[in-house]
């Protein structure tokens, strides 16, 4: 009789805690909501993530605060995402690096970048070659043939070690065999002042941060780096048609919870992006940026990251590229 009443103490105590866990996660979002940006303000992982943030809060009537922790390649903010509390209130939205790139990059992480639980490809973006309009280069071809004649003298920026923004000018130096020196910031913003200013002649960067400085002729963007032109820059050609055929570097923005989190709660907030990537003024500002809705979720979002992490660990072996 003992026996058989504490077994059902038991098996009451744990469907209680089952239940509260699903009725927590019904109720979600009940309070405010940490969204991480692994990078500076201002850069267009920053941008996307506030777009995100007003239309979901709006939609949830809860807060959904960006905080920004920079530092060590997009590592900073994802350790203190892979670290926090699996219940949905600290979220990361990132560029590939933190998730993608930098298991290949660094000897040792912190946090185990496959276990993050997915939860969408939020958006897709073209990136931009741009050059200092001091740098007399207006077009690839031409870029190529000065650091070709001025090997290990040119300069180009990039939001840090390992971002797609390093690695697609790694991909350019593979596939045309330049010699042209990496400048890593802290960020892509930080990055772009110093092309805008003349500090550095050339850089990739995401076209939603592009954008404003090309409108502005701050600097010249010479080729977009995707196998399709850019409707929001389409006098600009890729780099496949300026002669290095089979160029193709994209980046993306992405969302991702903690290891663990309860599946209601990823049903939640994909059910919640879902409706916010359809909205027209969403998509309308998305564009502006240069950037297209993402359409994966959950599972699916989860064998994209596994396939990019493929792809640019190969070039990074091939390269020899490493984060000490």
């Amino acid at each position: 009789m003992g026996r058989h009443f504490c077994r059902r103490a038991v098996l009451v105590l744990c469907s209680a805690l089952v239940l509260g866990n699903f009725a927590r996660a019904e109720t979600y979002p009940s309070r405010p909501v940490k969204i991480i940006v692994p990078f500076p303000a201002g850069g267009s992982n920053d941008i996307i993530a506030r777009i995100l943030a007003q239309k979901i809060q709006e939609r949830t009537g809860q807060t959904f605060v960006i905080e920004n922790r920079a530092g060590a390649g997009g590592n900073i903010g994802a350790d203190a995402v892979a670290t926090s509390a699996a219940d949905g209130y600290t979220l990361l939205l990132t560029a590939p690096p933190p998730l993608t790139t930098n298991l290949a990059l660094y000897k040792k992480l912190p946090y185990d970048p496959k276990a993050f639980t997915p939860i969408a490809l939020v958006a897709t973006v073209q990136m931009v070659l741009m050059v200092h309009p001091s740098l007399p280069a207006k077009n690839v071809g031409e870029l190529v043939a000065l650091a070709k004649a001025k090997p290990g003298t040119i300069n180009f920026g990039s939001s840090g070690n390992g971002t797609t923004n390093h690695l697609a000018a790694e991909l350019l130096k593979s596939m045309t065999g330049i010699d042209i020196v990496h400048v890593p910031y802290k960020g892509a913003a930080p990055a772009m002042n110093d092309l805008v200013a003349g500090h550095i002649p050339m850089m990739f960067d995401n076209m939603p941060a592009v954008l404003p400085q090309v409108e502005g002729k701050h600097v010249n963007a010479i080729a977009v780096a995707g196998l399709e032109r850019s409707p929001s820059l389409p006098n600009v050609p890729t780099i496949a048609e300026s002669g290095v055929p089979g160029f193709n570097a994209i980046s993306w923005f992405g969302l991702v919870a903690p290891p663990k989190t309860p599946a209601p709660v990823v049903t939640k907030l994909v059910g919640e992006l879902n409706e916010i990537l359809k909205m027209p003024d969403v998509k309308t500002r998305f564009a502006e940026l240069g950037a297209e809705p993402g359409t994966l979720t959950d599972a699916a979002f989860g064998q994209f990251l596994a396939e990019d992490t493929a792809k640019w660990t190969s070039l990074i072996m091939k390269t020899g590229a490493t984060i000490n």
